[in-house]
């Protein structure tokens, strides 16, 4: 098993008429050669090195977004599973970035971090929204999950943080929503 090996799987939602040649667009402008990539009906799953599987993914979400239409994204990382295999990755020898992003907005977001199989859990979800704090993207806790709000690459930067904190659990699981050009104020 390899232990650099992190997951995510994401489905976008794009509130227009033309969302599926959006999300094909936003999709098809990404250099993923440093990832292992599979769509299905339902999702797309990247697997590889963290830097380089949300790095892909910060990409879709900013290559989506025309700056009009309500986009979501609804993604969950994992490490650590059980049933894990390392088959069905891609591990670069590299930490050089292929989708160089310069675009900046806002977003509202939520998390819910799951740290699983180990009986103080608390602290890591307490560090999880402590960090968001410490990142300014913290918005507020609520039932089931922590918003934030910031700037896509604020966001992101805070995301890698986390996740690599959480290397030090053995299994895992963050569940993460964004949302931008919503119609309805922050």
């Amino acid at each position: 098993m390899n232990e650099e090996i992190i997951g995510c799987r994401f489905s976008l939602a794009v509130m227009n008429d033309d969302y599926a040649n959006m999300i094909l667009k936003a999709l098809k402008n990404l250099n993923t050669d440093k990832i292992w990539v599979k769509s299905d009906k339902l999702s797309t799953t990247y697997r590889g090195k963290l830097i380089h599987v949300t790095d892909a993914l910060k990409a879709c979400f900013i290559n989506i977004n025309d700056g009009k239409t309500h986009i979501t994204m609804e993604a969950t990382f994992s490490k650590g599973c059980p049933n894990y295999t390392s088959l069905d990755s891609f591990i670069a020898k590299d930490n050089i970035l292929l989708n160089p992003t310069t675009k900046s907005f806002e977003v509202l977001a939520k998390i819910a971090f799951y740290p699983l199989g180990t009986i103080d859990y608390m602290k890591h979800i307490e560090f999880a929204i402590d960090l968001a704090r410490k990142h300014g993207v913290f918005k507020e806790i609520s039932h089931y999950a922590t918003e934030l709000l910031g700037d896509i690459n604020k966001l992101f930067y805070y995301f890698n943080d986390l996740l690599l904190y959480a290397e030090e659990i053995k299994h895992f699981a963050l569940q993460v929503t964004l949302s931008v050009n919503s119609p309805t104020k922050f």
